[in-house]
């Protein structure tokens, strides 16, 4: 009880991601791809890489304002959960063969 009161004070409420701000809340963890804006969504796998990649760098430089760093770092969070979703995609698709000890032949989902 303390634990969600203490949240409460700090203007936070959980959600299937953890914690996030109350108003307007954005869950980044856990997001489904129909959450990703359709702009980024439409993107494929090494498009969102290579624009995640330019806003990391971006934001170690330091050099933005605060508003543009805030808003480029939710891009990223999008772009990475995006990025994930693909690969989750990928990994679902691909399997290996598998030659069992009696000749029997498989597919396994791949480990990767």
């Amino acid at each position: 009880m303390t634990e969600k009161v203490g949240e409460e004070r700090a203007g936070l409420k959980r959600g299937r991601g953890g914690l996030a701000p109350c108003q307007d809340t954005l869950y980044l963890s856990g997001m489904t791809e129909s959450a990703i804006p359709a702009e980024i969504a439409k993107l494929g796998f090494e498009d969102a890489l290579q624009q995640l990649e330019e806003i990391v760098r971006g934001l170690e430089g330091g050099k933005g304002r605060l508003e543009e760093s805030i808003k480029a770092y939710e891009r990223g969070a999008l772009l990475k959960q995006h990025c994930e979703n693909k690969l989750r995609e990928a990994q679902m698709k691909i399997s290996r063969i598998v030659v069992a000890a009696d000749g029997a032949v498989k597919a396994q989902p791949a480990e990767l």
